[in-house]
């Protein structure tokens, strides 16, 4: 539902405390390698590519993301915890001229799916990886496996009404069909291109005040609210906290979410 790769919100809730289950199943695909140089598609404020960094002790990790206030972010978080083989740039992974042959790996955790021309862009992305590269994101898959995005769009539109209307612009939900992401993998030249399914509930934060103000924070919800006259959006946000409270358990608001890792090689 949320139109943009990373959210960044303020408060007890963050984009990597959203995705904390899913990080280690990240980890464990990429299999970084001590001497790996390794590119972080989409990087928000680096917590994967610092990651990968620390595994690659002898290589390097390059992030990017077109948020500069993400990359700024990022750097005072790789400075701060003393992590030097890390470095950042505010760049478009679709058109940036990544030098050719540099990486050993590509990763991405969710800053994969919003490429105006996705064939383009990882045939860019192919070009910055070495002979035998590999290709490692995470993605979601479609929308209707994703409980998060059903019940968020139901809570907005209320009983007995129509859907929330999906908002315009990038599409969270776009590599999502297996069938539809092999072929644009294919046409950038990608090869032994494989999916794995990713079970692992995502986490709105530690209680349902903190839930709420997370969810408000994304473009698809603030913008669905802004639709609604003055009343309707107090409706809905209430419907909303209803929700959020029937998604609360001993360990905060979580909800359940089904992703892919996708694994593809630059021949």
């Amino acid at each position: 539902m949320r139109n943009s790769a990373k959210d960044h919100g303020t408060g007890p809730t963050d984009y990597d405390a959203e995705l904390r289950l899913h990080d280690r199943i990240l980890r464990r695909a990429a299999a970084v390698r001590h001497d790996d140089h390794v590119l972080d598609i989409g990087c928000g404020s680096g917590h994967t590519t610092r990651q990968a960094a620390r595994a690659a002790r002898a290589g390097s990790a390059f992030g990017v993301d077109v948020s500069a206030p993400a990359i700024e972010r990022a750097r005072e978080l790789a400075r701060a915890e003393g992590v030097g083989n890390v470095s950042f740039e505010r760049a478009d992974a679709q058109v940036h001229p990544f030098p050719p042959e540099r990486f050993d790996l590509a990763i991405s955790r969710f800053g994969t799916m919003f490429f105006d021309d996705p064939v383009a862009a990882f045939a860019n992305v192919g070009r910055g990886l070495r002979p035998a590269g590999r290709l490692v994101m995470m993605v979601w898959q479609p929308a209707e496996r994703n409980e998060w995005e059903v019940a968020i769009r139901q809570a907005l539109a209320g009983a007995g009404q129509a859907e929330a209307a999906a908002p315009s612009g990038p599409d969270a939900f776009s590599l999502g069909d297996p069938e539809t992401a092999e072929r644009i993998l294919s046409a950038a030249g990608f090869a032994d291109i494989a999916f794995t399914d990713v079970h692992e509930p995502v986490y709105y934060g530690p209680d349902v005040d903190a839930a709420l103000g997370w969810v408000r924070g994304f473009t698809s919800t603030s913008e669905a609210l802004r639709r609604l006259g003055p009343d309707a959006s107090a409706r809905a946000v209430a419907r909303l906290r209803e929700t959020l409270s029937a998604h609360l358990d001993g360990d905060g608001v979580r909800f359940d979410s089904r992703a892919w890792i996708i694994t593809a090689r630059r021949p």
